[in-house]
């Protein structure tokens, strides 16, 4: 799928972090809704997130659909952050989906949102260069300026909660 689809193209980059230990996750994450329960809440990405999460356990199926799914688990901490979707079903397909086959779980991580070149806006998807197949997440790391934006962020949001 490209990230160029207008159903998509004004939705933030996110990075995502595992919640029991701030490992950095992906910096590609998007908020989504389970496509076979439109209650449920997630966060995907397009890019396999390699070197921060291995598959554990076998493949499934749950009810709602028959997608084969794999749990995925944070390789510094070991806790299960979400799922791969390894083989979509038919209607999951035909539906509208953002391309994305790797799910994080809401309640397994954290996020923040990225900001654009200038660091002063929010990166949208639609401003994200396309994929080449051979690109992963490595090729993807935030930028010195939105780590320094990321890092004032977080002061803040953490000033706040002190404050409370």
């Amino acid at each position: 799928m490209s990230t160029s689809n207008a159903s998509f193209k004004n939705k933030c980059v996110a990075q995502v972090n595992c919640i029991f230990c701030e490992n950095l996750l992906c910096t590609r994450g998007m908020k989504a809704v389970l496509l076979a329960d439109t209650e449920v809440e997630l966060f995907s990405t397009d890019i396999p997130p390699n070197r921060t999460v291995d598959f554990v356990a076998s493949c499934y199926s749950t009810d709602s659909c028959k997608c084969k799914l794999r749990d995925i688990a944070c390789l510094k901490c070991g806790n299960v952050v979400g799922y791969h979707v390894v083989a979509p079903c038919k209607p999951c397909l035909l539906s509208c989906n953002n391309g994305h086959f790797w799910m994080f779980n809401s309640d397994a991580v954290s996020t923040l949102n990225r900001l654009d070149a200038t660091g002063l806006n929010l990166l949208l998807w639609g401003d994200l260069p396309e994929l080449e197949d051979s690109e992963n997440e490595e090729s993807e790391s935030p930028s010195e300026e939105e780590c320094i934006s990321i890092k004032a962020q977080t002061h803040a949001l953490l000033s706040v909660f002190m404050d409370s």
